[in-house]
């Protein structure tokens, strides 16, 4: 699953600079990301993984949810020598910057995830930001723009880009990728389609949120389909809003 290509093309949309938004999951025929225990999804295959590390690799920073998180108990790391090679060759760091999203802060500082050797933010709410005072797991404390119902994406992703971060991997949960498509700040998907049924209305899916109507959904260029064993490898790029 290799992909040559990490030309990085401008955001679409205009307005302050922000990081090229890359979206990568798994998911199941039925579109779930987990099961309905909302549980750690273990199903993607080996070949998938190293798409992921790939996709990791790209990155300046991946962001993730704190459900994620939790699901995991650890983030993923760039470990494949010509990957990290590939980073020092752009001049990035050998590691992205993981940045969890969370605004309550609710974090367990106990978690296998704050042992791992690699960069960590947290983007929180300033009650999170107070829990967090005095403590070292995280290199940077981040109280976050926020808007009336939530951050304030838009100006998350310009301070980011003022950070240095241009471009930035979207690892989940379904949530907070339904939160950036709303606001049409998701600008590519990375979709392995892995082989089985999970089902059911608890379970989450790629794109969770309240939904969108017809006239109002997000469409996507197809860029590539790429079969591997029993999984297909999609690649969408946004395009324009088409009439219905």
């Amino acid at each position: 699953m290799s992909d040559a290509s990490f030309s990085l093309p401008q955001p679409a949309a205009p307005g302050e600079p922000r990081p090229w938004v890359r979206t990568v999951l798994a998911m199941s025929l039925d579109g779930k990301i987990s099961d309905r225990g909302r549980r750690a999804a273990r199903f993607p295959s080996a070949v998938d993984q190293q798409h992921l590390e790939q996709q990791l690799a790209w990155s300046d920073a991946a962001l993730f949810g704190a459900g994620t998180l939790r699901a995991y108990g650890t983030s993923l790391r760039v470990r494949r020598d010509e990957l990290l090679h590939q980073r020092q060759q752009r001049g990035q760091p050998p590691q992205p910057v993981h940045i969890v999203c969370s605004r309550s802060g609710a974090l367990d500082p106990a978690m296998a995830f704050f042992e791992q050797p690699l960069p960590r933010w947290l983007l929180t709410s300033p009650t999170g930001h107070q829990r967090w005072q005095g403590q070292h797991q995280f290199e940077r404390v981040w109280a976050g723009p926020m808007a009336a119902d939530g951050f304030d994406w838009a100006a998350v992703l310009a301070e980011l880009h003022q950070a240095g971060i241009t471009r930035l991997l979207l690892m989940g949960g379904g949530q907070l990728v339904a939160t950036l498509a709303q606001l049409d700040l998701i600008d590519e998907l990375r979709l392995t389609i892995c082989p089985l049924l999970l089902g059911g209305s608890q379970a989450p899916t790629v794109c969770d949120g309240d939904g969108f109507s017809l006239d109002q959904a997000p469409w996507f260029e197809l860029v590539s389909a790429k079969p591997a064993a029993d999984e297909i490898f999609l690649h969408y790029r946004r395009r324009g809003r088409p009439p219905i």
